[in-house]
Parts: C-alpha cells; sequence; structure tokens
C-alpha cells in the first residue's frame, strides 16, 4: 500500500521546483527585459504578461501554499519539524512580502507612465532576489525533506 503522504510530498517537491523556476525566468529576464522595450510598448508588454501570470504563477502557487499547509498535518512519519514549519514560514514570508512591496510596485508601475525608466521597475530589479531566494528555499527545504523521509 502507498504512502500517500510520502506521495503528496513528492507532488510538493515537483511543484516547489516549478515555482521556482518560474522566478529565475522572472527574475534573470522577464522583469530585466522589461528595461530594453521603449516606452509605448511597455505597457502592452506588461498587459501581457499580466494576462499569463493567472496559469503559470498564481496556480501553480495557491496549490503550493494549499500543499505546505496541509504538509503541517497530513504529512510522512519522521517528518523533520523544521521541514514542516521551515517551508511553510518562506511561503507565507514571500507572499507577505509580496503584498507589501513587489504587488504594490508591480501596480504603480503598470500606472507609471515612465515605462522602463519607472523607479518602481527599479526597486523591483534591486529587491526581487529576496522573493526569489525565499521561493528557491522551500524548494529546497521539500527536496531535503523528502530525501531524509525516503533514505
Amino acid at each position: 500500500m502507498p504512502d500517500y503522504s510520502l506521495v503528496f510530498l513528492l507532488l510538493n517537491v515537483a511543484l516547489g521546483f516549478y515555482n521556482a523556476g518560474t522566478i529565475w525566468a522572472m527574475e534573470i529576464d522577464i522583469f530585466r527585459t522589461w528595461k530594453l522595450v521603449g516606452p509605448k510598448e511597455f505597457h502592452n508588454i506588461q498587459v501581457t504578461h499580466w494576462k499569463k501570470l493567472p496559469y503559470w504563477i498564481f496556480t501553480p502557487v495557491a496549490l503550493t501554499l494549499t500543499g505546505g499547509i496541509i504538509l503541517v498535518f497530513f504529512h510522512p512519519a519522521g517528518s523533520p519539524a523544521w521541514a514542516i514549519f521551515g517551508n511553510i514560514t518562506a511561503q507565507l514570508l514571500s507572499l507577505l512580502l509580496t503584498v507589501i512591496f513587489w504587488g504594490r510596485w508591480q501596480a504603480a508601475l503598470s500606472r507609471d507612465e515612465a515605462g522602463p525608466a519607472s523607479e518602481y521597475l527599479d526597486k523591483i530589479l534591486r529587491t526581487h532576489w529576496i522573493r526569489t531566494f525565499l521561493i528557491n528555499i522551500y524548494a529546497v527545504i521539500l527536496l531535503a525533506w523528502a530525501i531524509i523521509i525516503v533514505v
């Protein structure tokens, strides 16, 4: 009989690394590329970007957060407390900082006529590495957790 809690943990590992991949795309390519477009094209590019986010960012992040909460209560036997709570803490911290900083700056950026020269894009580029770090941390925590349980 399969251990469904282990299967669930492994699904969360996969989803965590999917999110790590997408955040690196944002960090290395997407936001930095916005600096290279003209002010006239900027908002069209940003609107197109926003239309895609529900599918390739918001849904996986919501699933990962839901999975992290479920893992607090439904996890394999022998799961270390640091992994259970480190995972959910990194996720919640990433979301909280997104609400406080990056989400607000993205909203302001969408209204800023400066486009690629916007102070809000500069703020995102200077600080977004923190969010990238937190998302990578929870992916690594999930992987370490799975290794501990499997080995």
